[in-house]
């Protein structure tokens, strides 16, 4: 049943910023599962809520938008977020990232650009897999460690793809790999 809910709102909420002509990218426990999915969909975790990236000056238009089908934009703590009218649940909303801004302030790296997305098959953008894991590997908790070592169990982290990690994400990388095979 919480499958389908994020499905619901995932396809919700990218359909109704597509129709805007809003540039966004799913981030977060969707954007690695449609990844993982490309390779292995048997391998795909399910996830809780929804990330959106979005660049903050097309914050009030995405509102609006997204009003229109009954998600209302709310901040808790600093974060921004859409959620049900009706059930206005934070937990499980869809949350905004904001588009070339340090998610947390002691972040090395700011978020990528929407522009950095490409289509996903399931009808919505996605970040493209280079910056979801600069993304995942900055953030570094628990639930980024599993995405990482899921991506590269499916063999979407490769040695190209590291090659263009900044120093210090290579090293995390290295970090997660090694507490991986023990």
């Amino acid at each position: 049943m919480a499958v389908d809910r994020v499905e619901k709102l995932l396809t919700k909420i990218a359909s109704t910023l597509d129709a805007k002509g809003l540039n966004y990218a799913v981030v977060g426990g969707n954007a690695v599962a449609a990844w993982v999915a490309t390779v292995d969909d048997g391998a795909v975790r399910a996830t809780k809520d929804v990330d959106i990236l979005l660049r903050r000056d097309d914050l009030a238009k995405a509102s609006a938008a997204l009003e229109d089908v009954d998600l209302v934009s709310i901040e808790v703590m600093g974060v921004h977020m859409f959620v049900d009218r009706d059930k206005p649940n934070p937990k499980t909303g869809a949350h905004v990232v904001f588009a070339n801004e340090r998610v947390r302030p002691h972040y090395a790296h700011p978020a990528p650009g929407t522009d950095d997305s490409v289509a996903a098959d399931g009808g919505f953008r996605v970040i493209a897999l280079q910056q979801l894991v600069e993304m995942k590997l900055q953030a570094n908790r628990f639930v980024d460690r599993v995405h990482i070592q899921d991506m590269t169990s499916v063999g979407l982290i490769d040695q190209p793809l590291r090659d263009k990690l900044p120093d210090d994400l290579r090293t995390r990388l290295e970090t997660i790999d090694a507490a991986t095979e023990e």
